[in-house]
């Protein structure tokens, strides 16, 4: 399992153009191979801040993902939107072999 987390920061007029890109996208995310969780945050403190939570089944569905054309037509027109350069983060969760604080 893969959890992806990117964090976009908008300017205020460009956040409801994100937001209907992200609706208008967000099922068919949701219904390619791999993609397990799809969902959408907003920064309580920042109302500019959004970012994408999802998980995919391995780095090679994300990839597969990211070389899609869904994908080549979500990201130019939500990337046109930015205040300030994506930050994104993958991470595996770990497998501990004997409980914490042992």
């Amino acid at each position: 399992m893969l959890i992806r987390i990117v964090r976009l920061t908008f300017a205020p007029e460009h956040v409801p153009a994100f937001l209907r890109i992200f609706q208008d996208s967000e099922a068919h995310i949701r219904q390619m191979p791999g993609c397990r969780h799809l969902e959408l945050w907003q920064d309580a403190d920042d109302p500019r801040v959004y970012c994408t939570h999802s998980h995919w089944e391995s780095a090679e569905a994300l990839n597969a993902y990211r070389r899609s054309a869904l994908f080549g037509q979500v990201w130019p027109a939500t990337k046109a939107l930015f205040a300030a350069p994506p930050l994104a983060f993958s991470v595996q969760p770990a497998t501990l072999s004997a409980p914490v604080g042992s």
